[in-house]
């Protein structure tokens, strides 16, 4: 049989980690994560990493491969991923690309290109001061097609948008091309009710088991509160809430909201491509 990339979609808490375990063991298979967060060091509960019992005995890249200090790319995430996902294929097993974070994946499977650009920390200091409204207008000022497909309420991917813009004059479209190997594309759904209520329960779990204290642990060991803003989510909330900007209150129902805003922005990004056969997951 032709060997064949899998990849595995679908809005965060939706089950695709659990998901891909499965195919995994069932096709002789290893998973590479795809997820921005997921990459870093120390940052577990609150990404919702995977653990190595929930692994299965199932292999897992990309996971805990650069210090949550660095800014790490898309362009940085196919470079490191692409030899693995060869060695995958060269060894006769299945690969499983798994993940919430879309432009990772594109990137990895050359469904956009991305130009090796390199930080500039002086515009970067720049434009951190904006918030992220005003950074997606510069960037609908400057390249409108590149501001359509960007998450608007990102501010570390308008600032690198902007980045490579004012490096190229614009930021290089799609590029579609063939892979020698054929993809499956796999999308997990979830109704809207059960999707809601996996995310409050997952979110309830996680501060139970340490996600509080894992942020203090990142902070004590020197991962700046700024840096956290940027890391989005969990880590962001979190942090403004040992800053004493938000009550526990205020900090866990503004954070499931916008766990929830970005579930609808990742089914959006996905819903784009029509290659996705898409499997509606209930309990």
């Amino acid at each position: 049989m032709k060997p064949r990339i899998y990849v595995i979609v679908g809005p965060t808490a939706s089950g695709k980690s659990a998901y891909a375990v499965e195919l995994a063991r069932k096709l002789n298979g290893e998973v590479i994560s795809a997820d921005s967060r997921q990459v870093y060091r120390g940052l577990d509960i609150g990404s919702g990493k995977i653990t190595n019992t929930e692994m299965r005995g199932v292999p897992h890249h990309m996971l805990d491969v650069v210090d949550p200090k660095r800014v790490f790319t898309a362009h940085d995430y196919a470079q490191m991923a692409h030899p693995i996902l060869a060695d995958i294929i060269a060894r006769g097993k299945a690969p499983i690309i798994c993940g919430g974070t879309g432009f990772y994946i594109d990137a990895l499977l050359g469904r956009t290109s991305l130009p090796d650009v390199p930080p500039d920390s002086k515009l970067r200091a720049r434009l951190a001061k904006k918030s992220p409204a005003q950074l997606f207008a510069m960037l609908e000022k400057k390249d409108e097609r590149r501001a359509a497909s960007i998450d608007r309420h990102n501010s570390v991917r308008l600032i690198r948008a902007l980045e490579i813009v004012a490096a190229l004059g614009s930021v290089p479209p799609m590029s579609r091309f063939h892979l020698d190997t054929p993809v499956e594309w796999i999308g997990i759904e979830r109704s809207d009710d059960e999707l809601r209520t996996r995310i409050h329960a997952r979110l309830v779990q996680r501060m139970k088991t340490g996600m509080l204290a894992e942020v203090r642990r990142l902070h004590e060991r020197g991962l700046s509160y700024k840096r956290m803003e940027e890391l989005g989510l969990e880590y962001r909330y979190l942090a403004r809430y040992l800053r004493g900007t938000l009550s526990k209150k205020a900090m866990l129902t503004e954070l499931e909201h916008e766990i929830w805003q970005y579930a609808k922005r990742q089914r959006t990004y996905w819903r784009k491509n029509s290659d996705a056969v898409w499997n509606k997951l209930t309990e």
